[in-house]
């Protein structure tokens, strides 16, 4: 009798795990499973839609690490639905400890996002990259390439973007004498204003700072790489070569001493828009927005896009994706990241309608929705 009892629990058991958690609707900031049973680990992601599937791509994050530590690489999972996603694994795997590598595990690898090259066939990653143990000093972009959405991704380089250029907006002041010449700063401001700072011309030669960043893919194929810079002080968008895998050389500079970080774009019927973050850390803070009739300008400020309870914390939140969703003209979905720093891996996700009045673009907090 015992033997059958334990039998017939063990088949309960059995069946009870094989009944996997099956989502309907979207629950921000509640923990959110994958076919495996696991709390999704793409933190900082993006989305990249091929075939009737999305795939998203994120910051893979280990049990117990503070920040931004890379110990593992760049995750991935499919999803046909947006609300149900499968584990595809490891998209861009770190090099291991002591490799001497770019990506060398407790390296610190932020905000991935692929594009799909359709003249080359390649699936094409870029990042924010910033070397073993050297803090934020690197600010990098790291590119890797693959010939399937899932990987692996092979990396290829990390560079400064535009060295020897200047951007299609230059003020003559950034080709004098730069007083940042042999400085770094830290923080959301700078002893001087930038432009007198001249930090544009002091990276002139090396090529110019990159971190928080994001792509965005035109109607004409053509890429974007947009990009923190000037020490988190000014944007830039920077227009991809052909291929994807590197920077043409024509750039812009914009929202000077704004101190954006967290960017995100879209369009909509013929015109680009910005989501961003201020520049206060782990700590959340009100978003702001932007729009333009072309992608290089000039773009007109929106004020905090979210409104209601919390919006002046983006509902404890900081932007990394604006969603088209297929299928639904004009329907898009905020993505973004609640940090937790103290234990990365328990970071959630904050999804919710993008809607629209008249020229801007909305968001309201909704603790379950569905498309």
């Amino acid at each position: 009798m015992k033997n059958l009892l334990l039998i017939a629990l063990s088949f309960f058991i059995f069946c009870a795990c094989q009944n996997k958690v099956r989502y309907e609707s979207f629950t921000p900031g509640e923990l959110w499973l994958d076919n495996n049973g696991m709390h999704i680990n793409a933190h900082g992601g993006g989305i990249l839609y091929i075939d009737g599937l999305y795939y998203w791509f994120g910051e893979h994050k280990t049990e117990g690490e503070a920040g931004n530590v890379a110990n593992v690489g760049v995750h991935c999972y499919s999803s046909s639905d947006l609300y149900n996603w499968t584990d595809e694994g490891i998209a861009l795997s770190v090099d291991p400890e002591g490799s001497g590598s770019d990506i060398e595990k407790g390296c610190i690898l932020e905000r991935p996002k692929v594009i799909y090259n359709k003249q080359t066939g390649k699936y094409v990653m870029w990042f924010h990259l910033e070397p073993k143990g050297k803090g934020y000093k690197g600010a990098l972009s790291g590119v890797a390439v693959s010939d399937q959405a899932t990987g692996p991704y092979r990396y290829l380089k990390a560079v400064r973007p535009n060295k020897g250029f200047y951007p299609s907006n230059v003020q003559e002041i950034h080709k004098g004498v730069s007083k940042a010449e042999g400085q770094s700063f830290s923080g959301a401001s700078l002893p001087e204003h930038v432009d007198s700072l001249n930090i544009l011309g002091r990276d002139f030669a090396g090529g110019q700072m990159a971190r928080d960043m994001n792509l965005f893919v035109d109607d004409d194929q053509t890429a974007y790489h947009i990009y923190s810079s000037e020490e988190n002080s000014t944007l830039h968008i920077a227009k991809l070569t052909p291929d994807y895998l590197d920077y043409s050389g024509e750039y812009g500079r914009f929202f000077p001493n704004r101190f954006m970080e967290a960017p995100a774009m879209f369009k909509k019927e013929g015109k680009y828009y910005l989501m961003m973050s201020g520049c206060t850390g782990w700590s959340p803070n009100e978003a702001r927005s932007a729009v333009a009739s072309d992608i290089m300008g000039e773009w007109k400020e929106l004020g905090n896009p979210c409104i209601g309870p919390d919006a002046d914390k983006t509902f404890y939140s900081q932007s990394t994706y604006l969603l088209p969703v297929q299928g639904q003209s004009g329907r898009l979905i905020y993505m973004g990241d609640r940090w937790t720093p103290e234990n990365a891996i328990d970071g959630r996700y904050i999804w919710l309608p993008v809607k629209f009045e008249g020229e801007r673009f909305v968001i309201e907090w909704e603790s379950e929705w569905r498309l």
